[in-house]
């Protein structure tokens, strides 16, 4: 074809073409097929030009510079079925994130077109949807979310304590600290936390044991062991006991001793035959006859479980008493190989109760040993006695036994199943005296070619990673096979005695955002605590951990918590304690006081912003309180305060302008009990509380006449004045501030008779000339206020200082006219400047003299005086004589 054949080609497609882009294409017919064919041989060069799939952005197709090399290869995905229970058809599907690792699927049934149909919806009859919660995991489920949470929990406090310990050690060696009472092997304390995991891990207990032990029984039934703890164990073997390094190879036979059962799940293993064997153990009548006997036998020495083919062996037909006289040979020959079998030499410190074998703790006493036991075997399998031996299958298998145990490479691979079981045979039989890692990965290799896996194990990419002494692929594993709660325990297992892996694991990072790898994971593992409602209390133990972006997230993490909760909250708060972020539980308390407030709990909102010693919300929260409750405090609306009154308590320390309640707290209580008749003492105590109100900047203006007109019957108190001159003036002065204020427009009127002000005025100066006349040392009789005298009331309630008008009624009954006390020197000059300044005149209509004797008697005498004077003193004389005048006010006309 010719470029003109592609062109029309192309034009053909323009129309379809032009429909698949998002926005319309401005371009002529003949430049837009121009753009396509350029397109077109764009892509066929890139198809030419070799596999483009794996070279686009976004892949990487060359994982050699990776700190993780992974496979590109995805697996094929697993389909799962979601039962929801709802009529099909399903009409739409909501996804979202739940807590944790758990998915929220919403279905959503397509509505009925007939409104009345019962069945509308689903088939119960309900209208909306269903709601499925889907865990997602890579795990295998054998540790449920309870076992994860108590592990979780109890691993925070070895990790915390190890933190603890290696701070202290960071100290000892910046002072250069060398001193043997401070010189610890930093291992012996990282086994000590690796062992307090292990505990957390589990412990596989059998179960109660009957009195009468089955002879038949090989394996014990124990506990499921899990792989987490498999992979734990299999860390602190070679990474943490740096005293089983000598012998390392007695540890794995060890380790595949509590383990091989786990193997057992995706292969062929010396358990799994084991247990086969002890099942049709009990239906055999003579055991020597069968061949899976013998296999059970050869595969349990095979991997050094030596204390298993003992028992076998001695389950042999030739042990009972009727054949001992016929097979007194076999019976030999067998007895012999289970003494070589159990006293078998073992480069090890010590064993367990019950277990075979002859320890050796130097390598010298090993070899020895080692070489005197080949000798015995090589002699056993040399002798004339198998010629004697009648049984076949005995002769067979027991010569096989001692091949095992000369370490026959065939016999040793064709008994093992498993590559790890073949892999520990050749330590304990042809290798034994391999000491640490030496030639260990290479053997490994050799081992899986020999035993291929159908499915590998979990556990297996881990071991390889280990014997490889590869710690990026350890953590890969870690990380893919038990998620991010090993990899942050399990770092410091790695580190416990590698140089080269702790350079490698703290070394800050430019990709990783200036920080380490052993950083990243603990910010993971805690990103994972704080998605769930349950564990994220414990994540600030990580985050703290973390000296790059710990503490930026540790904040970010209380932020988040829901304040509403009071247990939450003291939890956080408790948090900010320990680790000293007073400034953060100040914003959460405040936080937590703005939120209750808000919702209507007025009495946790107060506290809370106590707490957090919050002056300028409070402040503004009383002036709500004051606007709500309204212009009056009269007892009823009192009520809805005594709850932050007692709220605020006795010792308050910062409480804005909420202090006025407290303190108007006091005064009511006093103030009632002066209405309910008690003794003096509470009148002055209800005086002292006013006044500490008046005093007090934080007690509102509007509420200052209120408070001193529910005072009246303590500023008219019969007996004795309970004011004394300043505090009556300072009452005054509230008086004059507060009528000065009412000419303002903002001003709020308080609720109270129209009268109220008079009312206190008068009081307050009756008060204040009985007040100075006790001051004097005067006895007075009864005080009675007279407000006849209109333009006088008029004159005193007019003007902003005290005028006393008195009436004095003698001992005998007698009523003087009425007269007017003019009250100290500087009234009356306040009074002449307030006439001079209004233009007012002063007429004296009359003058009364009074007399007091010693016996309180007040007489009239005909003596005219212009001035308020005294004759004599108390302490001079006991008659006192006193001149009072009364006047009239006219104005000038």
């Amino acid at each position: 074809m010719n470029l003109k054949s592609y062109i029309n080609a192309t034009k053909n497609l323009e129309e379809h073409s032009r429909q698949c882009y998002a926005e319309t294409i401005i371009l002529s017919s003949d430049e837009f097929v121009e753009m396509m064919l350029l397109d077109a041989c764009f892509l066929v060069e890139l198809f030419h030009s070799g596999d483009f799939s794996t070279k686009m952005p976004g892949r990487v197709s060359d994982s050699g510079n990776s700190l993780v090399p992974f496979s590109p290869e995805v697996p094929d995905p697993i389909i799962y079925p979601l039962h929801h229970g709802l009529t099909l058809p399903i009409s739409r599907l909501s996804i979202s994130w739940s807590r944790g690792n758990c998915l929220r699927v919403s279905f959503f049934p397509k509505p009925s077109p007939d409104p009345c149909r019962e069945d509308s919806g689903n088939s119960n009859g309900e209208i909306g949807g269903k709601v499925v919660e889907v865990k997602l995991s890579s795990g295998d489920g054998e540790i449920d979310d309870a076992q994860e949470r108590r592990i979780a929990y109890g691993s925070v406090s070895p990790f915390a304590l190890l933190q603890s310990r290696k701070n202290s050690f960071s100290e000892l060696s910046r002072m250069s600290m060398s001193s043997s009472s401070y010189h610890v092997d930093w291992w012996e304390h990282v086994m000590e936390y690796s062992r307090d995991i292990d505990s957390l891990l589990g412990n596989p207990k059998p179960p109660p044991s009957s009195a009468i032990e089955d002879p038949k029984t090989v394996l014990k039934t124990v506990e499921e062991p899990t792989c987490l703890k498999a992979a734990w164990e299999l860390m602190e073997i070679f990474y943490v006991d740096k005293q089983s390094q000598a012998w390392l190879s007695e540890r794995l036979v060890d380790w595949l001793a509590d383990y091989d059962s786990l193997l057992s799940g995706t292969e062929v293993t010396v358990h799994s035959k084991l247990v086969d064997l002890q099942k049709e153990l009990v239906d055999l009548q003579a055991i020597e006859d069968d061949p899976k006997y013998w296999e059970g036998i050869s595969s349990a020495l095979a991997v050094g479980w030596l204390e298993i083919a003992v028992k076998l062996l001695r389950l042999h037909g030739s042990y009972q008493l009727h054949q001992l006289g016929k097979r007194e040979t076999e019976n030999g020959l067998v007895e012999t190989v289970a003494v070589l079998v159990s006293k078998m030499p073992r480069m090890r410190p010590e064993l367990a109760a019950g277990r075979l074998g002859e320890c050796f703790k130097t390598k010298p006493d090993f070899i020895k040993a080692w070489e005197k036991w080949r000798g015995n075997i090589t002699k056993l399998d040399c002798s004339g006695y198998w010629i004697e031996c009648d049984h076949r299958q005995t002769k067979e298998g027991l010569r096989k036994i001692l091949q095992i145990m000369l370490g026959n490479t065939d016999i040793l691979s064709n008994t093992t199943c498993h590559w790890m079981e073949l892999y520990i045979s050749h330590f304990l039989y042809i290798r034994p005296f391999t000491m640490g890692l030496e030639g260990m990965y290479s053997l490994a290799q050799k081992c899986m070619q020999l035993k291929l896996m159908s499915t590998p194990h979990k556990l297996m990419g881990l071991i390889l990673g280990i014997l490889g002494e590869n710690t990026e692929v350890v953590l890969a594993e870690c990380s893919r096979a038990f998620g991010p709660w090993m990899v942050a325990h399990a770092i410091e297992l790695l580190t416990a005695g590698s140089n080269q892996a702790e350079i490698l694991l703290h070394e800050e990072r430019y990709n990783l955002g200036g920080i380490s790898i052993e950083e990243l994971h603990r910010l993971v593992y805690a990103q994972v605590l704080s998605s769930h409602a349950l564990t994220w209390q414990i994540a600030p133990i990580y985050l703290m951990s973390c000296t790059k972006q710990g503490m930026g997230l540790l904040e970010i993490l209380l932020y988040k918590q829901p304040v509403h909760h009071n247990k939450t909250l003291l939890k956080i708060l408790e948090i900010c304690r320990l680790y000293e972020l007073n400034s953060l539980g100040s914003d959460i308390m405040k936080i937590a006081g703005i939120y209750h407030w808000k919702h209507g709990r007025k009495g946790a909102g107060v506290f809370w912003l106590q707490q957090a010693q919050d002056e300028a919300r409070l402040n503004r929260i009383a002036q709500q309180l004051f606007d709500f409750v309204g212009k009056s405090i009269c007892d009823e609306s009192f009520k809805q305060w005594e709850g932050l009154i007692e709220l605020l308590g006795s010792g308050v320390r910062s409480a804005g302008g909420l202090e006025f309640l407290h303190k108007y707290r006091d005064f009511k209580k006093s103030l009632q009990q002066v209405h309910d008749g008690k003794t003096i003492d509470a009148a002055r105590q209800a005086v002292e509380s006013l006044i500490l109100l008046m005093r007090n900047p934080s007690t509102p203006q509007r509420f200052w006449l209120p408070l001193l007109h529910d005072s009246l019957k303590l500023l008219s108190w019969q007996e004795r004045p309970l004011l004394s001159v300043s505090e009556t003036n300072l009452l005054l002065n509230k008086l004059q501030e507060l009528s000065m204020s009412r000419l303002r427009p903002d001003f709020c009127e308080a609720d109270l008779p129209p009268q109220a002000l008079s009312s206190v005025r008068l009081a307050l100066a009756t008060n204040l000339g009985r007040a100075i006349l006790e001051i004097k040392g005067i006895k007075l009789g009864t005080v009675i206020i007279l407000c006849k005298l209109e333009s006088m009331l008029w004159f005193c309630w007019s003007l902003d200082f005290s005028l006393g008008v008195l009436g004095l009624r003698a001992v005998d009954g007698s009523c003087f006219a009425l007269i007017e006390l003019i009250i100290g020197l500087s009234i009356a000059a306040q009074l002449m400047r307030y006439y001079n300044h209004h233009h007012l005149g002063v007429h004296l209509q009359s003058e009364f003299t009074l007399r007091m004797d010693e016996n309180n008697i007040i007489t009239p005498e005909e003596e005219t005086e212009t001035a308020l004077h005294h004759k004599g003193t108390l302490a001079t004389s006991p008659i006192i004589t006193f001149t009072f005048r009364s006047v009239e006010y006219q104005q000038y006309n």
